[in-house]
C-alpha cells in the first residue's frame, strides 16, 4: 500500500516539471506568428531592396524617434507582466492584479499612440497606391492587432485573478506574459523595420 502511494507520488511531481499544455499552444501560436512576421517583414526588404526610391515619391520618409520610444516602452511593459507571473505563482493575486493594470495602461497607451501615427499616415501611404504602402500598412496593422489581442488577454487575465489564483491561473499567467514577450520582441522588429527606410 506504502508503495503505491510512493508511486503515485513520484507521477505528480513528474508532472508538476512537465510543460503545461498552455505553454505548448503559446509556443506553437509564436512559432507561426513568428513566421508570419518573418515572412511580411521578408517582403519589405525584398520590396525595398527591388524599388529604385523607397518610399516612393511624394511619400516622406517615416519618423525615426518617436516609433522607437513607443517599441521601448512595449518591452519596458514585460517587466510587470512577467513580475505578475511570477507573483500569481506565489499566490499573491492582489500584486499580479496591480502589475497586469499598470502594464495594461502603458500598453493601451502605446496602442493608441500607434493608431494616431498610423491614422496621421494613412493619407500619404495608401495601401493601393504603392508596394510601399501595402506592406507599411499590412506590417503595422497585423502588429498592433496582436498587441490589442493582448490587451484582452491581460483583461481577461485579470479578471480571473481576481477570483483567487488557481494552478491553472498560474499557468495563464504564464502564457499571457510569455505572449506580452513576444509581442514586444515583434514590436522592435517591425519598428526597426519600419525607420529602417529614414
Amino acid at each position: 500500500m506504502s508503495g503505491a502511494v510512493a508511486g503515485e507520488g513520484a507521477a505528480a511531481a513528474t508532472e508538476r516539471r512537465t510543460i503545461a499544455n498552455g505553454v505548448w499552444g503559446m509556443a506553437l501560436l509564436i512559432a507561426t506568428e513568428t513566421a508570419l512576421f518573418g515572412t511580411l517583414i521578408a517582403t519589405y526588404f525584398y520590396l525595398r531592396f527591388s524599388s529604385p526610391r523607397w518610399p516612393p515619391a511624394g511619400i516622406a520618409a517615416p519618423s525615426v524617434a518617436l516609433p522607437l520610444a513607443l517599441a521601448g516602452l512595449l518591452v519596458l511593459t514585460t517587466i510587470p507582466v512577467t513580475a505578475a507571473a511570477r507573483a500569481s505563482r506565489r499566490e499573491r493575486a492582489g500584486t499580479a492584479i496591480g502589475l497586469l493594470a499598470v502594464a495594461l495602461v502603458l500598453q493601451a497607451g502605446y496602442l493608441a499612440w500607434q493608431i494616431v501615427l498610423f491614422a496621421r499616415d494613412a493619407g500619404a501611404v495608401e495601401p493601393k497606391a504603392t508596394a510601399y504602402g501595402s506592406v507599411y500598412d499590412t506590417l503595422l496593422l497585423v502588429h498592433h492587432a496582436h498587441v490589442a489581442l493582448g490587451l484582452l488577454l491581460s483583461l481577461w487575465l485579470i479578471a480571473r485573478l481576481a477570483r483567487g489564483v488557481t494552478p491553472y491561473r498560474v499557468v495563464t499567467a504564464d502564457v499571457v506574459a510569455l505572449y506580452w514577450v513576444f509581442v514586444a520582441v515583434v514590436g522592435m522588429a517591425v519598428t526597426a523595420t519600419v525607420v529602417s527606410a529614414a
